[in-house]
């Protein structure tokens, strides 16, 4: 058991759109990463998940709306239902979902990453 500090984490990378595992618990995994752009349009059938505000402002685009996130702020998207991350300036996230979670859901794309490293 160690505690953990995300800043000193988030100085561990700078790509965007590649999360890092810092944690997990019951089946969880507690992940860190940094956004810039637009992501895909995606779903996660089987898993709910849960979007932290570390630092910066998230556009999370749904179909039917558009959920504008700030510093300190939380969002859970349903399993299910199809979102695009937008970050117009880069964005520190912290992500909370099973560990069976596809990071593209069932999309293949140059974004999607199968293997997550552990920071």
């Amino acid at each position: 058991m160690e505690k953990v500090n995300i800043a000193e984490k988030l100085k561990k990378f700078t790509d965007h759109w590649n999360p890092r595992i810092v944690g997990e618990l019951n089946g969880q995994q507690v992940k860190l990463a940094k956004l810039k752009g637009e992501f895909i349009w995606h779903s996660h059938e089987d898993e709910d998940e849960m979007f932290f505000i570390v630092k910066g402002k998230l556009k999370i685009e749904f179909r039917d709306r558009l959920v504008e996130l700030n510093e300190n702020e939380f969002f859970i998207v349903p399993r299910g239902v199809d979102h695009k991350p937008i970050a117009e300036e880069e964005v520190h996230v912290m992500l909370f979902e099973p560990a069976s979670t596809k990071h593209t859901g069932g999309i293949e794309h140059s974004l999607s990453r199968k293997k997550l490293d552990r920071i």
